[in-house]
């Protein structure tokens, strides 16, 4: 056995394992979040051991004997943290937001009061849904932003399901990582369902025993180039004003697909508290907890690792675009997994960009979904923007607008969708949904092997 203090009390563990396994399996601590164990890519599992901010799921538990961990329910003041964090809008799900506050926290209090310190320490981190701007701003501002009251969370939650796709918890409680993920409310005695590299899954009493019945490997970047599997339309008698291809592109949502269902119940949703950018529309958990828990007759979570969701998890279709001076022109893409996206993608490209011709090629990846937020179109719609000699501007299928312009080093966006409902959660979509497209402009990609299997296994 381990003997360690956790938050003020003396516990004793076993003695194997990782210390995010013994934090969320035997001691119920469901606050340090599982996004990549064991790749130590993430920082959603960091916690303080002897009051230094420490990554759990790359630290083995016998390491922590007789010293003292801090989670984020013993951290002095979470509450006010948790409050500048919802009124600057500063989490989305909440999945990745308890491990960084453990590192601001940790920081000097001057730091604290410093954006390009703040800056520094969430490196360690990774958030897809914030665009960073309001967490850098909720640490600065913390004092003041605490104290702020007046906001209507339910007409809050409204926006946030109306951007995301998906029911949303917007609250204080929401940073400290309790927006409802299924893994954190799977019954304490379930088995853990883990997929083996040839697709069985190993059901184990514990997540370290599955993890080791099914032989999971770490994934790491591979050093493979990039590719761009379809080609450019040619050019007709009018050569092209615009052209893009655009390659295979990881969605990166932090919460794992997870999901665990009673013998003959309903299996949880692997959404949890957002809609993973369209990215678990599909899963296959759900039907597997099911499967699995009627087959043992007891509760079964399932789980995947950051290896299963890169490679069993669907992408935004690569494209080629060409379009004339005119506006027409000739969009190629992946064809979709689905006959049902086909037809969706076709609609949704039609309705933004009638005089283009939409064609489909069959190419050797990962799965292709229009599920992923607009997928398709909005390639299609930023090549279009572009033609024109004046900021940015696209409109989506459904008629919501936004216009997006430089001004020196600053990105400027005008949106106009509608009621705005909560300012608060709007403006921290509209800086996520920026900061996930300049990603994919400048910096994105996935590797994919001729044999259409994923080369990259992380999301760094």
């Amino acid at each position: 056995m381990v003997s360690f203090e956790l938050n003020g009390t003396t516990v004793d563990v076993a003695d194997e394992g990782s210390l995010l396994d013994a934090l969320r399996d035997e001691l119920g601590v469901r606050s340090a979040k599982d996004g990549c164990s064991p790749q130590g890519q993430c920082g959603c599992c960091t916690v303080w051991i002897d009051g230094a901010p420490r990554v759990a799921c790359v630290t083995p538990v016998t390491r922590v004997t007789g010293r003292t961990v801090t989670t984020v329910e013993g951290l002095d003041d979470a509450d006010g943290w948790a409050a500048a964090f919802c009124a600057a809008g500063a989490s989305q799900c909440g999945f990745c937001t308890p491990g960084i506050i453990m590192r601001l926290a940790a920081l000097p209090p001057a730091s604290q009061q410093r954006a390009a310190d703040v800056e520094r320490a969430l490196l360690a981190h990774l958030c897809r849904c914030t665009g960073w701007r309001s967490i850098v701003t909720a640490c600065t501002d913390r004092p003041a932003l605490a104290a702020t009251t007046a906001r209507d969370l339910g007409a809050a939650e409204r926006r946030a399901g109306l951007e995301g796709g998906a029911g949303q918890r917007v609250d204080a409680a929401v940073a400290l990582g309790a927006g409802g993920f299924a893994d954190d409310l799977a019954p304490a005695d379930a088995l853990v369902a883990m997929r083996s590299a040839d697709g069985s899954w190993a059901v184990a009493g514990t997540i370290a025993d599955a993890r080791r019945q099914a032989g999971t490997v770490p994934g790491r970047r591979t050093s493979a180039p990039l590719g761009w599997p379809i080609e450019p339309p040619a050019a007709g008698p009018t050569a092209w004003a615009r052209t893009l291809q655009t390659t295979w592109v990881e969605p990166a949502y932090l919460e794992p697909d997870a999901a665990w269902c009673e013998p003959g119940g309903v299996p949880a949703s692997p959404l949890g508290n957002g809609g993973a950018f369209g990215g678990k529309s599909t899963s296959i958990v759900g039907g597997v907890a099911r499967r699995l828990a009627d087959e043992h007759g007891r509760t079964v979570r399932v789980l995947f690792s950051r290896e299963d969701t890169v490679r069993l998890g669907p992408k935004r279709p690569p494209m080629a675009i060409g379009v004339t001076a005119a506006g027409a022109g000739v969009v190629r893409l992946a064809r979709p997994t689905a006959a049902a996206d086909e037809a969706t993608l076709r609609s949704t490209i039609r309705a933004i960009a009638p005089a283009i011709t939409i064609e489909f090629s069959d190419v050797s990846g990962p799965e292709v979904s229009s599920a992923l937020r607009a997928a398709g179109w909005a390639e299609v719609a930023a090549v279009l923007s572009s033609l024109r000699d004046a900021p940015d501007r696209v409109v989506a299928p459904n008629g919501a607008a936004a216009v997006a312009e430089w001004h020196g080093d600053r990105l400027v966006v005008d949106v106009e969708c509608g009621a705005v409902l909560d300012e608060v959660v709007l403006r921290s979509y509209c800086l996520g949904a920026a900061h996930m497209a300049l990603g994919l402009v400048r910096s994105e990609g996935l590797a994919v092997g001729d044999d259409g299997a994923p080369l990259d296994l992380t999301i760094r």
